[in-house]
């Protein structure tokens, strides 16, 4: 008795079961239908923003560093101790300027020694000239009496050998004395590289020590480096780039840059070389910037960070990033129509992004855009515009 009555409660609560999950699927069905035909009808509540017509750029920053435009490196041409520098670190130096100057006691007993080598010379050469005269004299004397039959032709012959003699002896001693000459000019020029002073190329009045490589006192040789002189008015900039950016970049460009050590300020300069190479290593090819720096308060070696304007568009339609949707593979937007009440789906061809700003080309487009709830329209679908957002600049 007991297991029939189990049964028969396990067969009704089965049965109760079934009915009521159909009942559930069916109520599920008819809320399921109910809320779609609802979506469709109902006005799905969107922000908005205007499409604008607007200049636009794009812009790149990238990392660099400041370096000198030009340098140069002072060295004596002559081995000495050097007896007084006259220039130290950060000190402004103009072309010309003596910058040091080395021991020349013994250039200049170089040179006396030179000048007495040239008196020598100069000497032998008047005595080779009057020896020459008294033999020209004496050859005239023994033709003179050769007409005359008083003299032989053998004395003749040997009045002509003794006058080309004392000829060719005139010619070596004027060489000699053209090399003394050329000694003493050379001892000279070696006695003036004792007085270093500072030269380079260019059209700059002034550049500026950046390093002292010795102290007065030492002895250095020939070409030995005493100082590093660099031009910091323009300076240089010196950052790499990829290749998405490198054909977008061409001389002649515009750029800011900035560094931590002057913040809340903003320098200009000009592209004035690109690399035709790019870097294997790295695949970035290097790019250079000219900024003029007039108060030398930008110093090689500091970080900048340089922001180029690669692209600029004027009057140009610009709308929000946040208006853009991919619909089946496609960048495109909502727009609004004339009442107001619905939206259209268009696709847009992306131009320059500047911040959260976008360029669109292609149709003609105007009015309103959604840039808040559009992922949940088609096109055709009834909207209710909850608010317009204020402006599209970031």
């Amino acid at each position: 008795m007991g297991k029939k009555s189990g049964f028969f409660i396990l067969m009704v609560l089965i049965l109760s079961a079934a009915l009521g999950w159909q009942v559930y699927q069916r109520l599920l069905e008819s809320g399921q239908k109910f809320s779609s035909r609802d979506m469709a009808t109902r006005p799905i509540p969107v922000e908005v923003a205007s499409v604008q017509q607007d200049s636009i750029q794009q812009q790149r920053t990238f990392s660099g560093t400041l370096q000198a435009q030009t340098e140069t490196v002072v060295a004596p041409k002559v081995s000495g101790r050097i007896e007084q520098l006259n220039v130290d670190l950060a000190d402004l130096v103009s072309p010309g300027q003596v910058v040091a100057q080395l021991d020349n006691d013994e250039y200049v007993q170089l040179v006396r020694q030179a000048e007495a080598e040239l008196a020598v010379a100069r000497a032998n050469l008047a005595e080779a000239q009057s020896q020459l005269k008294i033999a020209e004299r004496e050859l005239q004397r023994i033709d003179k009496l050769r007409q005359r039959g008083v003299s032989s032709e053998s004395q003749s012959d040997a009045a002509k050998a003794d006058q080309l003699t004392k000829q060719v002896h005139v010619e070596v001693t004027r060489a000699q004395v053209t090399r003394a000459e050329s000694a003493l000019e050379g001892a000279r020029i070696r006695l003036g590289y004792t007085t270093v002073t500072a030269s380079w190329r260019g059209d700059s009045e002034q550049r500026v020590v950046a390093e002292r490589y010795v102290d007065e006192g030492e002895t250095v040789s020939a070409n030995t480096p005493l100082l590093r002189i660099v031009e910091l008015d323009p300076i240089t900039v010196v950052f790499f780039v990829t290749e998405r950016d490198y054909a977008l970049l061409q001389q002649g460009q515009s750029a800011n840059l900035t560094t931590d050590a002057y913040p809340g300020e903003s320098f200009s300069g000009t592209v004035v070389r690109i690399s035709p190479v790019f870097r294997e290593s790295t695949r970035q090819a290097q790019v250079e910037l000219r900024v003029t720096n007039p108060l030398l308060r930008l110093k090689p070696g500091m970080f900048v960070r340089v922001t180029v304007t690669l692209e600029q568009a004027d009057d140009a339609v610009i709308i929000p990033e946040q208006a853009l949707i991919t619909r089946d593979g496609r960048s495109g937007v909502f727009v609004v129509s004339t009442d107001g009440e619905t939206v259209n789906w268009r696709p847009v061809t992306l131009g320059i992004q500047q911040g959260s700003r976008v360029q669109v080309t292609g149709e003609p487009l105007t009015g309103q855009v959604v840039v808040l709830g559009q992922q949940l329209l088609d096109d055709g679908s009834p909207i209710r515009i909850a608010r317009e957002a204020t402006g599209t600049r970031p």
